[in-house]
């Protein structure tokens, strides 16, 4: 016998793309990435250019063909979802790629959130109303650039503006398209509505396929840029969330995908599309039979992050750990001392542009161990605010794995299983969402009888149980934390309003002489 067939997952992330190749065991045999900027040229926006995405995306798939030096059966595709980019008549970028952190289209988003047919459009097409999604963003170019809006021949992702220059294919996948708020879940067609309100026509869309569905070759150039034989497959893939549950093996209902890296998320797979009354999750697609529903939350690590440069800017840049023990020192529950984490903002389950982060119940006795931990919590906290509207929307939740750089600490692991009220396991030795494109990618060409066999394939290297009496203690919180949201929303939208007549944020004070 020969060895295993070996699909590359290529996992087309928001600040780099990562390509990995593994064989039907799920063994990693080679990895490259290739990191990219975030730009943002003035407030709210959060921009990339595709092209420089496209090369980042050849040059990885190139050095993992090179390290290999075996047959590559096929690749597979994941990709950070709600990304927008115009395209003219030729396929050239009309735009940049708007990313799913840009926030200039908050207006557009809150007028659409505020009448009924905007929870009516979340729950057909399973994409919340906010700035993050499509939709929002194709208003905002309908109402602040018409002539650009009016030029774009075809309005695509940034994963299908990838497969169109590697194959000349102008497709997107059902998971991605279930991210952008222009799809009915429901019929797997793109919503006539939804397309009203964003000014376009289905035929400026790509073609809607399965993620599983194959693209027979690379365009010649493609095969030359990335050193593969021009017959290599392509399996579309999808999004990375619904992949990171695959890739984490959390593959069968009730089973619950937790990450915490620079943002964070909540996601359990369901077998059939829906949203709860409330809208307060969102639904995409990973295959025809396995969907996810959960929440992303704008805020993990960058919360870590900003604690660094807020509050222990002396310790230097790279001073997690340090952080950590700091925030140790503090009892749970931080003395009273809540931290409402919104620094960039919010998404679910509030799914609003409005909030900002907030200290609340402040007093003469905390110190800044308090404040550095009342962080972690909060970003705990809101993930379990994400779980309780998980389960609202009538899910089981009866496992929860985790991943993500904060799974480093173990400070942050235990809060975390404490203010989930749950046991949290934690898989080694995957990638995540390259590793469920590959497995995705495995199941497409044939080379594996079903995805579920990621549950085989991811072995958990620890469970962390929750503290009885810390469990208790943030249970106890919990509706606190829930309310001061609704509470300071007036204060948020004030705020708001005065913004541009404050004085500027000051420039940093020049060091001393």
């Amino acid at each position: 016998m020969g060895d295993p067939a070996v699909v590359v997952g290529v996992d087309i992330g928001t600040t780099s793309t990562k390509a990995v190749a593994y064989d039907t065991g799920g063994r990693q045999l080679a990895t490259h990435s290739i990191g990219y900027p975030l730009e943002e040229p003035r407030p709210g926006y959060a921009e990339q250019d595709p092209v420089r995405i496209f090369d980042a995306v050849v040059g990885s798939i190139r050095a993992v063909a090179e390290e290999l030096r075996r047959p590559v059966a096929g690749l597979s595709f994941s990709t950070a979802m709600h990304s927008l980019i115009g395209l003219d008549a030729d396929n050239t970028p009309l735009t940049p790629s708007v990313t799913w952190a840009d926030s200039r289209a908050s207006a557009q988003a809150e007028r659409l959130r505020a009448v009924p047919s905007g929870l009516a459009i979340h729950r057909r097409t399973g994409t919340p109303v906010h700035p993050m999604a499509p939709l929002p963003k194709l208003v905002w170019f309908a109402e602040q650039q018409p002539t650009l809006h009016a030029r774009v021949a075809h309005w695509v992702g940034i994963k299908d503006y990838v497969l169109l220059r590697l194959t000349g294919a102008l497709v997107t996948d059902h998971s991605v398209a279930s991210a952008t708020g222009l799809m009915d879940i429901y019929r797997l067609a793109w919503d006539a509505e939804a397309l009203r309100i964003a000014g376009i026509t289905e035929e400026q869309l790509p073609e809607l396929v399965p993620t599983t569905h194959v693209l027979p070759g690379l365009a010649a150039g493609a095969a030359r840029a990335t050193g593969l034989p021009a017959d290599t497959p392509l399996v579309v893939g999808a999004g990375d969330g619904p992949l990171a549950n695959l890739g984490l093996g959390a593959v069968h209902p009730g089973e619950v995908a937790c990450s915490i890296g620079t943002s964070g998320a909540m996601r359990v797979m369901v077998e059939r599309p829906g949203v709860d009354p409330l809208g307060g999750v969102f639904c995409y697609a990973l295959t025809e039979h396995r969907w996810v529903v959960g929440g992303a939350i704008n805020n993990g690590g960058i919360v870590l992050q900003w604690a660094n440069e807020a509050l222990a800017p002396e310790l230097g840049e790279h001073a997690e750990e340090e952080l950590l023990d700091l925030a140790a020192r503090a009892p749970v529950g931080s003395g009273g001392l809540i931290m409402l984490p919104y620094l960039l903002s919010e998404r679910a389950p509030h799914w609003s542009a409005l909030p900002r982060g907030a200290y609340v119940g402040l007093t003469h006795g905390h110190g800044r161990a308090h404040l550095v931990r009342a962080a972690l919590e909060g970003v705990c906290q809101q993930l379990a605010l994400v779980l309780a509207s998980v389960r609202a929307a009538g899910n089981e939740v009866r496992e929860i794995r985790a991943s993500g750089g904060f799974a480093r600490s173990p400070l942050w692991r235990q809060i975390l299983a404490d203010a989930l009220g749950m046991p949290v396991r934690f898989p080694v030795g995957h990638e995540g969402s390259s590793f469920g494109a590959a497995l995705l990618g495995m199941q497409a060409l044939g080379l594996i009888e079903s995805i579920e066999v990621a549950a085989d394939l991811v072995r958990i290297d620890e469970t962390v149980r929750p503290n009885p009496a810390s469990a208790a203690t943030y249970a106890a919180l919990l509706p606190l934390f829930s309310e001061l949201y609704d509470a300071l929303v007036p204060t948020f939208a004030s705020l708001r309003r005065l913004a541009p007549s404050l004085p500027p944020e000051p420039p940093p004070t020049a060091p001393p002489q």
